[in-house]
């Protein structure tokens, strides 16, 4: 599909302010249409997303964007008592109305309004696809889901109609009916939209699927299954050719040594026959001339052909990607099987995590399970009438869904030794790279990871936190994951040999780590308990 370039990049190069190179040099281009760019946790893609929208400024080259940008970042941190309105962006046209309505007709007012003085009616209109409506603008955002706020966020951008639009992992939160009507709005969005997400029914909505890789923008034509598809039949082909070129360097170096060898030979018979007299010494200097011009050409010949076979070997070798895997060795939280780990309560009923189960907590947005879950962790007391828990072991580690708790400004050495100061800074190093932070990813300040690597950092806290945990509770793990990531994480924690407590609208995922209890919130926040996912 033909699509008109709408953003442009040149040359593009950001350093954060420790010199730490992020992007350098990248070029492309995005187009009308829906866009997914995809890439490794830590490739650049929220800050491309940042440079885009005009959040960062370039330390070298230029983004040329043809329109206004309207931006979703990967984390809404808001403070509690932000309102619906600010988090739709449309607090300011609203107070815009309302001082002119009072009688205020200054200029600016008329200026913030410009042609949206429908504003409120359309905001109604889009609330109401999402639950909501012009009657919730002042409610805070402490009552409602990270999901809920989430969607609101992006109905803000709706309703903005900016020509360009980026969102970074809007599914985050989200549960699966929403993440249904997300899909709705992305088919209708009009202009510009480019997406980063880990999820791949979204990403089956895009019309072009954009890869960064290596600080290079590649774009196929096609949603990411297609784009799967061809990777992997390149991928094949690569490493096919790769074989071939090792197999051709191997025998153009076993003819250099055999001719070498043949050369070395004929050199010796030619000084044998001259020292037995059997030519004049004449004749014998001038086949040793000729002899050695003939070698010194073969040898040319024969080393411009090894050099030839290596290069291609070389062009072979980047094409094949280096996949890397989580690979962790963790200590034993020794669990016996019948150890009482955990209660969760509702309506006079028990349930019981014991010893090394995987319970999953499901439901849909706003049914309470993140509130279960705090309740839970900060032993707090129960609201009456709604489920509680209560913690039987001291032994648990905890991962929020906004990835607070850790130092911003210290390296991912600095956060894990905070939780594990008897453990040597080798074997934390060492394990850290098992984790993909290697070398000086282990040491920038937290603050300048991207959401991924975030992540690895709050997970190396937990497991290899003294003494090691017996029960980890874990909030939307799968939140600003690449695709490749929520495999590492599913490796990861298939190390684990304690009990697991997930929060999570990623089925897929559940599965993949062997959840054996599925514990669901219905929409009155009560407790059914069931053996299976239901996918």
């Amino acid at each position: 599909m033909s699509t008109k370039s709408v953003i442009t990049l040149r040359d593009l190069t950001f350093e954060w302010p420790d010199g730490t190179v992020a992007l350098a040099g990248v070029n492309g281009t995005f187009g009308t249409g829906r866009t997914g760019l995809i890439g490794r946790n830590g490739a650049g893609k929220s800050t491309l997303l940042r440079l885009i929208a005009g959040d960062l400024q370039p330390t070298a080259g230029q983004v040329v964007a043809v329109g206004e940008v309207g931006y979703l970042p990967q984390t809404l941190t808001l403070r509690q008592d932000t309102t619906v309105a600010e988090l739709l962006g449309i607090h300011g046209i609203l107070a815009a109305m309302k001082a002119i309505e009072s009688g205020d007709v200054d200029q600016r007012h008329f200026d913030a309004i410009g042609d949206d003085w429908d504003i409120e009616s359309r905001a109604d209109e889009a609330l109401h696809q999402i639950g909501f409506s012009a009657a919730d603008l002042d409610r805070r955002v402490a009552e409602v889901s990270g999901g809920e706020g989430m969607l609101i966020a992006i109905t803000g951008l709706r309703i903005r109609r900016t020509p360009i639009t980026l969102l970074d992992e809007p599914t985050n939160n989200l549960d699966r009916t929403t993440r249904a009507r997300l899909a709705e709005f992305v088919d209708q969005w009009p202009g510009t939209l480019v997406v980063v997400s880990h999820d791949l029914e979204l990403l089956e909505h895009m019309d072009n699927t954009t890869e960064l890789y290596g600080g290079t923008l590649d774009t196929f034509g096609g949603p990411y299954s297609a784009w799967k598809e061809h990777q992997e039949q390149e991928q094949a082909a690569a490493v096919q050719a790769a074989r071939s070129a090792q197999q051709t360097l191997k025998v153009e170096k076993r003819q250099r040594i055999e001719a070498e060898t043949k050369l070395a030979r004929r050199e010796r018979t030619g000084k044998k026959t001259q020292k037995d007299g059997g030519i004049p010494k004449i004749l014998a200097g001038n086949r040793a001339s000729k002899a050695q011009a003939s070698a010194g050409s073969l040898r040319s010949t024969l080393d411009d052909k090894v050099e030839a076979a290596q290069a291609a070997v070389d062009a072979a070798d980047a094409r094949v990607r280096d996949e890397e895997h989580i690979h962790l060795v963790l200590p034993d939280p020794d669990v016996p099987r019948g150890r009482r780990l955990a209660e969760l309560e509702d309506e006079g009923r028990t349930i019981v995590i014991q010893g090394p189960e995987r319970v999953a907590l499901i439901g849909a947005n706003g049914a309470g399970k993140s509130t279960l879950i705090e309740q839970l962790v900060r032993r707090a007391e129960p609201t009456p009438g709604r489920p509680h828990g209560r913690l039987v072991t001291e032994l648990v580690g905890f991962l929020p869904q906004r990835l607070d708790g850790l130092d911003e400004d210290a390296g991912a050495m600095e956060n894990v030794r905070a939780v594990a100061p008897g453990a040597p800074a080798g074997t934390i190093r060492n394990q850290l790279a098992r984790l993909l932070l290697r070398g000086d990813t282990a040491d920038r300040p937290v603050r300048t990871l991207s959401g991924g690597e975030r992540f690895r950092v709050s997970l190396a806290r937990l497991l290899l936190a003294e003494p090691p945990a017996q029960l980890l509770i874990l909030d939307e793990p799968t939140n600003n994951l690449d695709i490749a990531s929520v495999g590492q994480l599913a490796e990861a924690l298939d190390a684990y040999r304690g009990a697991l407590l997930v929060v999570s609208h990623d089925l897929a995922f559940l599965e993949r780590i062997g959840v054996g209890t599925v514990i669901e919130l219905d929409g009155d926040g009560r407790m059914h308990q069931r053996r299976d996912l239901g996918i």
